[in-house]
């Protein structure tokens, strides 16, 4: 399991963990990157629209990989401690995912 230190709300994450999750941003910054220039070239709307879709389905997968780490962890970190409220606090991350 991975080490969570909630009382002072960080995550301490293995090295091979934040390579992935670096390289996985990297990713997205790129597809920024590259809508950015999309709409420099003036290309048309549904090239543009496609590409931000994939934007979105890339960040929704890494939050998606991000929550589950959470849930695996630090959630159950905080109910072994006997701290409940962390439920709600993933309550109110899934619905900030709808």
């Amino acid at each position: 399991m991975e080490n969570c230190c909630c009382s002072a709300r960080t995550k301490v994450r293995s090295e091979e963990e934040k390579k992935k999750i670096i390289s996985r941003l990297n990713r997205i910054a790129g597809q920024i990157g590259g809508v950015k220039k999309m709409i420099e070239e003036d290309r048309y709307c549904d090239d543009v629209l496609i590409q931000l879709a994939a934007i979105d389905k890339s960040v929704k997968s890494l939050a998606g990989v991000i929550l589950e780490s959470h849930m695996h962890s630090c959630l159950i970190e905080n109910i072994r401690e006997g701290n409940l409220a962390v439920v709600d606090e993933v309550v109110d991350l899934f619905k900030r995912f709808q």
